[in-house]
């Protein structure tokens, strides 16, 4: 018999489909403060997964590798996942493999921002 901890149940689709509203809604609240659009509809997280146990794995990227809040937004979008009830755990990769563009933006970005 071993120490081990008990493997986790895996999500269930109804409660994978309410977190990743709750992840959504929560990454539409981290601001790019020289754009007035948030991460998620900018494009910038490239990927989200959650396991079993509700640990959250993020890749993004900016608008740009100089951006001048390049070592601060990881922790803004950590700081709001973990405001989600249940989460254990979140860690924020930054990537520029793809490159940001403004092909990324959602029809609700590129409104607010004029560039239809």
């Amino acid at each position: 018999m071993t120490d081990q901890a008990p493997a986790a149940t895996a999500l269930s689709s109804d409660e994978l489909n309410r977190l990743t509203d709750q992840l959504i809604e929560k990454l539409k609240t981290v601001f790019d403060p020289e754009i007035p659009v948030d991460i998620y509809e900018l494009g910038l997280i490239y990927k989200v997964d959650v396991s079993d146990d509700k640990d959250v794995a993020i890749d993004m990227t900016l608008t740009a590798p100089g951006c001048p809040v390049a070592g601060d937004m990881p922790g803004w979008v950590k700081d709001a996942v973990m405001e989600i009830d249940g989460i254990r755990s979140c860690n924020v990769d930054l990537t520029f493999d793809p490159p940001w563009d403004p092909s990324r933006m959602s029809d609700e970005a590129k409104l607010q921002l004029n560039m239809f």
